[in-house]
């Protein structure tokens, strides 16, 4: 129940006791001790006061509550003059200046941890995510949570625990200009109190307007995306500036609503000293016309409220500021919501052995309530080299990817070596898979790093180095390079031409020592002869390892042990390559199309 009335009323709050817990009570410590500190240093005003208006004595009855400090001090021993008041105040803000240093100091180590933690969480999350649900999620808004709403939630922090701070500070201050004239603090509660609804409708906007400018980042984010990813195509076709219209008006969307965020903001800063001050001198003319009060203990009390004041101004224009971001965290609490209720589900049962068998029985997949596997039976034995063919949207690719582990199936059976999927950790087949398709991956860094996926230059990597981009045929390309295996690809490999980005792909795989090699599309990118040649490699590949090909060119798949015709997500036809061209006439048909 308490658990649901801060979710309910202290929403921001529990948002980040999720993450520090117990680190929010010691920041909230510190403030204490800071505003204490100060407050005791500006209460030995008041005897110093009166010893310029009196030399010889102090009197601590005008002291109100506070009295108690001045009574302290002559109980130790301490004779109260100039000399002893002066010394003492510089103390205490000595004292306040160190506490506040380390406040500093830890609140900046609690943002970082805090920031970290918030980035760390959102990298499990998306690892985790199931490859179904992420095909359909919006990749823009994935960077930007993971990207840019990192970087406002920072600044969130900042401005949610400076307010936090400020109103400690101001809470701690109302309690000693209480201590010293109730009255006089009582009148300037109420104006104080009177100030806030000022600022309540500029709240309001500021957050429908944070939440705004959320969702026209991660729309601009996607369109960069996109921008980036399809350059070639948009710069040949001439489109790049009718994208860059798309883009702009994204960027003028975004601009409108910082400009409006701002614009509350510098009202709230331009407003704050002429409202403190209003209040001020209102509460100070009615105390001493018509209230008759003693200008000495309002003096002091004034400064505790100009204090409090002071900071509780400044506390709502950091919590507008807070406003102004919150909506990434609304947006980021969302992201990690969804990430956890599509996280890939992983059984206990990890894969030992070599992979001996893997089998099908009768499985079923959906993509929403459409069928795309229906009710599919495949065997595949250790070292067999399988090729799936049929017409786009057949469910060739899809039921590979069900094979890998990508897709979970939602009927009928899979066993691996015995064991089915369901229960299974499929990172412990992930593991042992290489996948290479159409579009090569490749990192900006060197050959090395991109083989190896960044594993330490020992000896061993460098002989494991070797072995792999000899099988994949690239051996004397890497050779040749003037920095060799250190030689750096360039972003996605633009260095180099289509066959080597493939090579590259293929000796990655070959280096983590996989039992599958999946081909999706692998070589449909390339020329004749680069296919060839790369064809060539793999069927020397072929016995050593689980190969599973994707293919539309009948060509490459000609040495496969068996082929595996689909249509409307079910195998219609199966069988090597020669019985095959008998047994189908869909298969015989695509054999004369490309005249194989």
């Amino acid at each position: 129940m308490i658990k649901n009335f801060i979710k309910k009323y202290f929403e921001s709050f529990a948002f980040f006791y999720s993450f520090l817990r117990y680190r929010i009570l010691i920041l909230v410590l510190f403030n204490l001790l800071v505003g204490i500190l100060d407050g005791f240093g500006l209460t030995m005003f008041l005897p110093l006061l009166q010893l310029v208006s009196d030399s010889s004595s102090v009197d601590s009855e005008e002291m109100g509550s506070l009295k108690f400090l001045v009574d302290f001090l002559e109980n130790m021993g301490i004779t109260i003059n100039l000399l002893s008041i002066l010394v003492l105040m510089a103390f205490f803000f000595f004292a306040k200046g160190i506490a506040q240093y380390i406040a500093g100091i830890y609140r900046v180590n609690v943002q970082q941890w805090f920031m970290k933690r918030v980035r760390i969480t959102n990298i499990k999350g998306l690892n985790n995510l199931s490859y179904k649900y992420f095909v359909t999620s919006d990749v823009g808004r994935i960077q930007n949570t993971l990207t840019g709403e990192v970087e406002r939630i920072s600044t969130a922090f900042t401005n949610y625990f400076k307010a936090l701070e400020y109103a400690i500070l101001v809470a701690v201050y109302m309690v000693f200009a209480f201590r010293v004239d109730a009255q006089f603090a009582i009148l300037v509660t109420i104006g104080g109190v009177l100030t806030n609804f000022l600022y309540k409708s500029l709240y309001k906007n500021t957050k429908g307007i944070s939440k705004t400018l959320t969702g026209e980042s991660n729309i601009f984010q996607g369109l960069v995306i996109q921008n980036v990813s399809n350059y070639k195509y948009l710069k040949a076709t001439g489109s790049l500036d009718r994208y860059g219209e798309k883009l702009e008006e994204s960027v003028q969307g975004i601009e409108r609503s910082n400009k409006r965020i701002g614009k509350l903001e510098a009202l709230l800063t331009a407003g704050r000293e002429p409202i403190l001050i209003t209040v001020v001198v209102t509460v100070i003319f009615i105390q001493t016309s018509y209230l008759g009060s003693e200008l000495a203990p309002i003096l002091i009390s004034l400064i505790f409220f100009y204090r409090a004041l002071n900071y509780l101004m400044q506390m709502q224009v950091r919590y507008n500021k807070f406003l102004s971001v919150s909506g990434s965290m609304e947006n980021l609490t969302e992201f990690v919501k969804e990430l956890k209720a599509n996280k890939e589900k992983k059984g206990k049962n990890r894969l030992t052995g070599k992979l001996e068998n893997f089998n099908l029985q009768e499985v079923l997949f959906h993509y929403g309530s459409k069928p795309v596997i229906n009710e599919v039976s495949l065997e595949i034995n250790s070292n067999e080299t399988i090729a799936f063919v049929g017409e786009s949207g057949s469910g060739k690719t899809t039921l590979v990817n069900m094979i890998a582990g990508l897709l979970p199936i939602d009927g009928g059976e899979f066993l691996i070596n015995g064991i089915s999927t369901r229960t299974m950790d499929i990172s412990s087949l992930q593991e042992r898979t290489g996948y290479i398709t159409q579009d090569p991956v490749i990192f900006n860094d060197s050959v090395f790093n991109n083989v190896s996926f960044w594993d330490k230059k020992t000896e061993a990597n460098l002989k494991k180095f070797r072995k792999a981009i000899q099988q994949a045929a690239i051996i004397d390309f890497i050779d040749g390079l003037p920095e060799k295996e250190d030689s750096v690809l360039g972003n996605n490999g633009t260095n180099l031409s289509g066959g080597q980005r493939q090579r590259i792909s293929i000796a990655r795989e070959l280096y983590k020592n996989v039992e599958i090699l999946i081909l999706d599309e692998a070589t449909s990118a390339l020329d004749s002869e680069t296919e060839r040649a790369i064809q060539e490699n793999i069927d020397k590949l072929k016995g050593e390892y689980t190969i599973l090909i994707v293919a539309h060119r009948i060509s490459t798949i000609k040495n496969a042990d068996r082929i595996v015709i689909m249509n409307d997500g079910k195998i219609t036809d199966i069988g090597a390559f020669k019985p095959l061209i008998n047994s189908s006439p869909y298969f015989k048909k695509l054999v004369e199309l490309q005249e194989v």
